[in-house]
């Protein structure tokens, strides 16, 4: 495994912890819907959380929340759609951005962070 594959599995298991701290349930990790990768798939009360976790360690092109162009945006949407249709009660897509600096990490938590 690659240094960025063991980068990218450290952040979402930091994002899958810290969902799990704040009350959520962790369904799924790694999960593939309707051919979109989904990298969490979290229940909250009644409602199924699509997370995209992004993780950068630099900030000059936006940091991590910036990583989430308008082509991630419709694959989360076609993700999340699948679930409704799959029978989920309800649907949020966030995003869960791991910004890396000298002085440690800070993860920022977008709550409905795409909307469609």
């Amino acid at each position: 495994m690659g240094m960025a594959k063991h980068r990218g599995a450290a952040g979402e298991a930091l994002a899958a912890a810290y969902l799990e701290l704040i009350g959520c349930r962790v369904l799924a990790r790694n999960v593939r819907l309707a051919g979109v990768e989904v990298d969490l798939v979290a229940a909250d009360d009644r409602c199924h959380v699509v997370v995209e976790v992004k993780m950068r360690n630099r900030s000059d092109y936006g940091g991590a929340a910036m990583a989430v162009d308008h082509a991630k945006r419709a694959r989360l949407e076609r993700a999340a759609r699948t679930l409704l249709a799959d029978g989920a009660p309800a649907i949020r897509i966030d995003v869960v951005a791991v910004d890396l600096a000298p002085d440690g990490a800070r993860l920022t938590h977008y709550r409905s962070a795409v909307t469609g």
